[in-house]
Formats: C-alpha cells, structure tokens, sequence
C-alpha cells in the first residue's frame, strides 16, 4: 500500500479521499490547532504536526510515496478583490513555497497540488513551477469539476500533478452523471428555524422573486456573488464557501442550509466529527477538497504511475 502525507490537511477531505482510494496516510499537518484536532479525532492513525509548514523539519517527517498538498488559496482567488494586494495575501500565496521545500527534501515520487485555478496567474506561479521542474518534476496541470465527478456540488479547482518522470502524467478521468442538490437537501419545514423572504434584504427579495419565476416555490438562493435569480435543486449546487452562501427557499420562507447539508455537499460521511463552533465548522468545510473528488484524483494519479 503507498504511503502519503496531507500538507494543509485542514478538515481531512483529502486525506480521506486518498484513504478511500487505498493510500495510507501517515502524517498530516495543518497551521490551525482547531483543524489539526478536528482531523485527529477523525484520523486518530495518522502522525499530526501543528505548524507553520515554511517553518517545518521535513527530516522529521515519515518516508512517503505520495504528497498532497492544498495550500492557502485565499490570495490567488479573484472572490478576494482588493484584499489581493495585502501583507496578509503575499503570506498566503507564499505557502506554496513549503511544497517546494518538502519535495526537496523527500523527492516524493508523485506529488498532488489542490488550489483555485487562479494560482496559475500568481506573479511567481512560473518561478514556483520552474524550482519543481529544477527538482526533477513534470507537472500536469488539470482544470476540474467536482461535480463532473461524483460531487453533488459545481466546484471548479486545480489539480497540478508533480511526478518524478519525463513526461507529465495523464489522468485518465471519466466525467459522471451530475448529482441534484435535493439528493442531500432536508426538506421537512419542521427541522428548521426559517425566516420570512420579505426579512431578507432586497437583493435577496429580488433573487427569490426572479427564481420563483423559473423554478416555482421550491429553489435554492446564493448570496455574495452575481446571481440574480434562484438555483433548481436538480441541479449540483454552487460552491461551498466558509460563508452563509446558499438558502433553501420554499414558498415564502427561506433558511441557510445546515452543517449536515453542507458536509453532504463536499461528501463527508454524516458521522465525520465537527467543532462545536458553527463558525469554525463552516470554515473547515468550505475550505476542504470533497472526499470523493479527492478519491477520483488519486485513483488516477495511482493508475497512471
């Protein structure tokens, strides 16, 4: 069985992707002692690290045949507008630098890189790529759909594959049928606090008005971005974020999907452990690589090598 570590595991979907896919994950690490905790409790096998991963001793990390590695997206992402050009954001994009560094010093035969597609236009992408290709790596670079593949959620990501070899590695991915947000949505009124549309602010008001009209009484509404009407439940949903992004609407009534939902839709088991903090729960989530994607990812990275 190959052996693999999880660098930026956060709440685990990577890690229990490539465990689904018959990796044995041996260490993993996170800066967050909330995520590394949460990840513990969920992987008590595996070796963690709490820290800063620039900073990290990579002697001190077990021999592996795998890396994964999701670093901070946050500062490549176009959804952060002018907070790209902040301290905060140079540190974030500067994360990616600690793959380079493990690699280093490992020579991990395969190495699997998640992050949002705009990580290929950060000023020091090529400079980053280039210190791989000077490590002996070749990288594919893969634009993906989650819910092209087993995901029941519309989240486009990159996956650059790293291997020790001549030519990059291709993925052989077959795309599947999309899965519906109503496969995971409770639609019983009475498990839930709901609030009235016309509590809502206009913009929402004006959303539900427009998806009414397309989708009648039941539809989902998305906040903080550019829809202007309702999303069917027959479709995948839209991203998961750390946000309150996405509403149930039924009738005149509207409520925030749940935790439980909202993990369906990034295909974490409803047993997987979370704080009791909503705040940090919904972060952890929003933040992760969905588990079946994750697994998809590295079946075929392993098929290929």
């Amino acid at each position: 069985m190959p052996k693999g570590i999880d660098l930026f595991a956060g709440a685990g979907g990577t890690t229990s992707g490539a465990k689904m896919a018959g990796v044995d994950i041996v260490w993993a690490a996170n800066h967050n002692p909330v995520a590394v905790e949460f990840h513990a409790k969920n992987h008590p096998e595996i070796i963690h690290a709490c820290q800063d991963l620039q900073q990290a001793d990579w002697s001190l990390v077990p021999k592996h045949d795998i890396l994964f590695a999701s670093p901070c997206c946050q500062g490549h992402s176009r959804a952060a507008g002018k907070r790209q050009q902040t301290k905060k954001a140079d540190l974030s994009r500067s994360t990616a630098w600690a793959v380079v560094s493990a690699l280093e010093a490992h020579r991990t035969p395969f190495a699997v890189i998640e992050n949002v597609p705009d990580f290929l236009n950060w000023e020091l992408y090529q400079p980053w790529a280039s210190a791989l290709n000077t490590l002996g790596y070749s990288l594919s670079v893969n634009h993906i759909n989650a819910a092209d593949h087993g995901v029941p959620q519309n989240r486009n990501r990159l996956f650059i594959i790293a291997s020790r070899s001549k030519h990059p590695l291709e993925l052989n991915l077959q795309k599947q049928e999309r899965i519906p947000a109503r496969t995971f949505i409770d639609f019983n009124p009475d498990h839930h606090q709901w609030d009235l549309v016309s509590n809502r602010v206009l913009a929402t008001q004006n959303r539900v008005i427009n998806g009414r009209k397309e989708f009648g009484d039941t539809f989902l509404d998305a906040a903080y971005g550019a829809e202007r009407s309702g999303r069917s439940i027959d479709k995948p949903l839209g991203t998961v974020t750390t946000m309150n992004k996405h509403s149930l609407v039924i009738g005149e009534h509207i409520r925030p999907l749940n935790i439980r939902e909202l993990a369906a839709a990034q295909t974490f088991d409803s047993d997987y452990h979370w704080p009791k903090s909503k705040t940090a729960t919904k972060m952890m989530i929003g933040n992760a690589v969905p588990l079946v994607l994750a697994r998809e990812i590295t079946t075929a990275v392993l098929s290929a090598a």
